[in-house]
């Protein structure tokens, strides 16, 4: 995150190198004038590193009718200005014809979806040069969607032999609002795929059928979720990365800042303790 709340919580942990690999959005950037002068210099040192990965947020894998090829084609400028280890996308879409940006949202598992989504995942492959994966999503419409995106993100990946991007915060969402265990969920993804893990906070919203949990990525993390990070870990014999999640604009108070850097340590122990085991 670019913004100076974010740089101020995470400075002290790139100073005393506590932090072993960075994620870039790159795709917020794109046309946007002046990123802080902070922000290349450290994109461009993690990257001469190896130590780089790219998650685009706006893609739109199951959009149709949606013409992406000057996402693909700033994608390309990006991957040769820097290089990334692996590069991510989100499952779901989130803009048509009519309008360009919403939350990621489901998409019913049919032919027709699953070959539009496999036809997209390959071009993306094919510009990224990397290996490309797609990020489990918090939204469904019914416990259909729940049970049915494992499936779907398996028949979407198998295609380029692209790994998941298990995103544990997103499946403690969907643990609380459509009940559901946290073990039964997990066994329906494809936990071999797993090569990353994203953990975050969130938020609860009003719904009108009660409470309903949102990946909102402005809240210290939850005691449960950290114990799905565990959990996750041990189910998932793969997984290279785990990625911390904060928004900026949501780090003002020293105490929340305070707060995000005693979650990355203990985020830190329980990665530390998973490699030991």
């Amino acid at each position: 995150m670019p913004q100076a709340d974010f740089w101020q919580t995470a400075q002290p942990l790139l100073e005393s190198s506590a932090v072993e690999v960075l994620e870039w959005s790159f795709d917020m950037g794109w046309g946007k004038v002046g990123l802080p002068t902070w922000v290349p210099p450290l994109l461009d040192q993690f990257s001469q590193q190896d130590r780089l990965l790219g998650h685009g947020v706006s893609y739109s894998l199951l959009s149709a009718q949606l013409d992406r090829s000057h996402w693909l084609a700033c994608l390309e400028a990006e991957r040769r200005q820097y290089h990334y280890q692996h590069i991510s996308e989100h499952f779901g879409w989130l803009a048509t014809e009519t309008f360009r940006q919403s939350a990621p949202l489901p998409m019913p598992l049919c032919p027709e979806t699953l070959q539009l989504g496999r036809e997209r995942l390959q071009r993306l492959a094919e510009v990224a040069q990397v290996p490309v994966g797609l990020e489990n999503l918090a939204f469904a419409f019914s416990q259909q969607d729940v049970r049915e995106q494992g499936i779907f993100l398996e028949k979407l990946l198998e295609s380029v032999d692209g790994f998941l991007l298990l995103d544990v915060h997103n499946l403690y969402c969907q643990v609380c609002n459509f009940q559901i265990s946290a073990t039964e969920l997990l066994a329906l993804y494809p936990l071999h795929r797993v090569r990353e893990i994203h953990i975050s906070g969130g938020s609860w919203s009003k719904g009108t059928g009660g409470q309903i949990r949102r990946d909102t990525h402005d809240q210290p993390v939850p005691e449960a979720v950290f114990e799905l990070l565990t959990l996750a870990l041990q189910q998932c014999l793969n997984v290279q990365f785990v990625i911390f999640e904060r928004l900026g604009n949501t780090l003002g108070p020293a105490s929340e800042q305070s707060q995000f850097r005693q979650d990355f340590a203990r985020i830190q122990a329980i990665v530390q303790a998973d490699r030991e085991g």
